[in-house]
């Protein structure tokens, strides 16, 4: 049983019902399959690169405070899985709460905090 809920796709949503990524627990994939990070046990999601960008709701969305307290210290990723077939048919996004001025749904307003390993401004420099 637990085989089956580990390699289970779940849509990842924005506020808007758009599915734009999607969790194969742990790791966090883009709408190409690419590696975009990875959540914990306890719902925090962190990019490629091991920043905290947020929490994952039971709606499934991932929201952060609108103000950024840099208090999560840089996590070391996982190893980087590999790249997935993400389905071409995703459920309806179930009815979603607004969310409060002191959150930011990451997906719809900040989605660069989510970048495959090649890219984003975090990543470090080639020699």
């Amino acid at each position: 049983m637990a085989q089956s809920t580990t390699n289970r796709i779940i849509p990842i949503y924005t506020s808007r019902g758009d599915a734009e990524a999607f969790l194969v627990y742990p790791y966090l994939y883009n709408r190409l399959g690419e590696w975009i990070g990875w959540a914990t046990p306890q719902r925090e999601v962190y990019s490629v690169m091991g920043y905290f960008v947020g929490a994952l709701t039971s709606d499934p969305r991932i929201v952060r405070k609108r103000v950024d307290d840099a208090s999560k210290p840089r996590q070391n990723p996982p190893p980087p899985p590999a790249r997935i077939a993400t389905p071409a048919l995703v459920p309806l996004a179930p009815m979603m709460q607004d969310l409060s001025h002191s959150l930011i749904d990451v997906l719809s307003d900040e989605p660069e905090r989510l970048h495959t390993l090649d890219s984003g401004d975090l990543r470090p420099d080639m020699d």
